[in-house]
């Protein structure tokens, strides 16, 4: 409980802390001062760079963690979020699929091309999951895991042929130094799927205790299902075009917060918010000051901090079960 007082409002402190900081940080100076004084440059290089680059965060970081939010109350499990099942990779290969078919395509045909490849690996690794009989908390990942290598080699196969290599290296670079009014929007439909997230809740978790107990409730379980993997896709498809691969945040933030506040979902979906800002944010800003004036891909950062949580939620795991 003391834990519990001490951590949350710490979480929304950093949060509004972090988002100012963000809206200061950069190669152009840009000062409070500055701005109330009314400096029209000042001004418009804030609206044009800073605004942007700091929603497109917040955006990414709701995506991703809503996501896992939802892939984890649909598996029962609590490692499955897009890049740990494999979506994330799927969306990546349904963008180099555009490329190469449709070069030149605006930005909208390349999320419809990232979303339905994504819908499709998701419902193929559910597919999987299904038939699997030693569903053991550490098993269904390392299947999402595995199905995501697969994809990422015939995605690089893919580019080689095709030679668009740098591009997909440039997509699993997913970074935000590139993100400027005019580029972000299409991340505004992640505000929408947020607030179907929290009206949705009380399904998802409905749907989390199982096909048998969930349709004996009256839940429309299938129809809960493809919803859930719909919202998910979509989230991974319109991220993935704007920002690229964003590792393991859809883990990370949703163990934390159910480990603080219990497994309410609709309750602890502000607070996930919260959190993965704090997150995303904070990698940003660590990317851009520590080999100023060159930036750290937020990827980079995020792959680090989410890969050692990730092995620190298992071996806590496994010692409890072990005690």
């Amino acid at each position: 409980m003391t834990r519990r007082r001490v951590a949350l409002p710490l979480i929304a402190v950093a949060c509004a802390v972090l988002v100012a900081l963000s809206l200061m940080t950069g190669e152009y100076h840009i000062t409070a001062a500055g701005l109330l004084a009314g400096d029209d440059e000042m001004w418009r290089m804030f609206f044009v760079s800073r605004v942007p680059r700091t929603l497109a965060l917040i955006f990414a970081g709701l995506a991703m963690s809503f996501s896992g939010v939802i892939m984890q109350r649909l598996t029962q499990n609590r490692f499955v979020e897009p890049t740990t099942a494999g979506t994330a990779e799927w969306a990546g290969l349904g963008v180099l699929l555009c490329l190469i078919l449709t070069p030149g395509a605006p930005p909208l045909v390349k999320m419809l091309y990232a979303t339905a490849t994504a819908f499709l690996g998701t419902m193929l690794f559910l597919g999987f999951l299904s038939r699997i009989r030693a569903r053991r908390s550490a098993i269904v990942p390392l299947v999402g895991l595995m199905m995501g290598a697969v994809v990422s080699a015939v995605s690089t196969y893919l580019a080689v042929e095709t030679n668009l290599l740098q591009s997909v290296v440039s997509w699993r670079s997913g970074g935000f130094a590139h993100v400027v009014r005019g580029f972000y929007e299409p991340l505004w439909a992640v505000a929408a799927i947020a607030v179907a997230t929290y009206l949705l809740a009380n399904y998802f978790t409905i749907a989390g205790l199982g096909r048998d107990v969930a349709t004996s409730l009256g839940l429309r379980y299938g129809l809960t299902m493809g919803l859930g993997v719909t919202m998910v896709a979509l989230a991974s498809g319109v991220t993935s075009v704007v920002v690229g691969f964003i590792p393991f945040l859809g883990l990370v933030v949703p163990n934390i917060i159910s480990a603080l506040r219990g497994d309410d979902v609709r309750s602890g979906l502000p607070w996930v918010a919260a959190l993965s800002t704090v997150l995303i944010v904070g990698c940003d800003l660590l990317g851009r000051v520590l080999v100023r004036p060159m930036e750290i891909p937020v990827s980079v950062i995020m792959g680090v901090v989410g890969a050692a949580t990730f092995l620190a939620i298992i071996l806590t795991r496994s010692n409890r079960v072990a005690l």
